[in-house]
């Protein structure tokens, strides 16, 4: 992933690093009076109902000074304190979501659908964006030297092509959906280049010698013009999720804190950690979504059974 909170996407490796940490920190349910009084229903914390644990899988160094205005926002919201919990990898923040031992938690799309799949109580209600006007998630782009003939993704057949790297969203998961869709075997009817990077894939591409064309975010592909774009496909934005677990009120309240938000509105607020230059390089708003947003993700590990997509 680049700096953006929205491209947290990487191979799942590993397992139970947050589930580990979080050992120690057994759920705690409590009990409520159900609406007709015949029943109750049963609601848990990851901690308890004083703390909301937010989880997150690191992308740099600076994760948690990323996180930490959301963080400070949320408890202000709510009146709770957050503790931030951070995992290895995707793997260990699945695993502690079907635990139920995270109460908010970043994830990317193919890890939210993953935990889903093994069970996973939770809800997605918002994706950040980093600059105004801009749409939750980013561009898998397919290109061609500027010189090219090529025009479509039909004319990747039979040419050498600049993937990224297996594990890589926007450079060989989606690019590999696509090519299938167009009749094309990623693996038979095309010469594979992984590049390693997104950089590398569009300076190949562009050269024109080792790939004829290729796949990359579109983030490294607006810096060269020595490519063009003749396709792209839009990469749901990594969400964030509330557990179902927690009491309705809570939910609610999350859900409204959460599912659109300015930088603005939180500095406005008076979270003063979110005035600052490193948080608007990563931060601009947050944008909703739901879990149907995720549909071509799940179209995805239908078709090409993608490791992303294994937990």
């Amino acid at each position: 992933m680049s700096t953006r909170f929205t491209r947290s996407i990487l191979a799942l490796v590993g397992v139970g690093a947050l589930a580990a940490t979080l050992a120690g920190c057994s759920g705690t349910a409590a009990t409520g009076d159900s609406t007709s009084g015949a029943a109750a229903d049963t609601v848990s914390y990851a901690v308890d109902e004083n703390t909301i644990v937010f989880g997150v899988v690191p992308d740099s160094v600076d994760t948690e000074t990323n996180y930490q205005p959301l963080m400070d926002y949320i408890a202000q919201e709510t009146g709770k304190k957050v503790d931030y919990h951070e995992s290895t990898d995707y793997a260990a923040l699945i695993e502690a979501a079907v635990a139920g031992k995270i109460d908010v938690a970043s994830f990317s799309g193919f890890t939210y659908v993953t935990a889903k799949n093994n069970g996973a109580a939770i809800t997605p209600i918002s994706s950040i964006i980093t600059e105004k006007g801009q749409e939750p998630g980013y561009f898998s782009q397919a290109i061609v030297p500027t010189g090219s003939d090529i025009t479509d993704l039909a004319g990747f057949k039979g040419k050498k092509v600049c993937f990224v790297d297996p594990s890589s969203t926007s450079g060989y998961l989606f690019p590999t959906y696509n090519l299938l869709n167009e009749g094309i075997d990623p693996e038979k009817d095309v010469t594979p280049v992984f590049a390693g990077k997104h950089d590398v894939s569009v300076t190949k591409v562009g050269e024109g010698v080792e790939c004829e064309a290729g796949f990359a975010e579109d983030s490294e592909v607006a810096k060269s013009d020595k490519v063009k774009v003749i396709a792209e496909t839009m990469v749901p934005g990594a969400p964030i999720v509330v557990s179902d677990t927690l009491p309705k009120e809570l939910k609610t309240k999350l859900t409204d804190v959460l599912s659109q938000v300015t930088i603005d509105d939180i500095i406005a607020s008076g979270v003063k950690s979110a005035d600052s230059d490193g948080f608007r390089s990563v931060f601009y708003a947050t944008s909703p979504v739901d879990d149907k947003y995720y549909d071509t993700i799940r179209d995805i590990c239908k078709k090409t059974n993608a490791e992303q997509c294994q937990g």
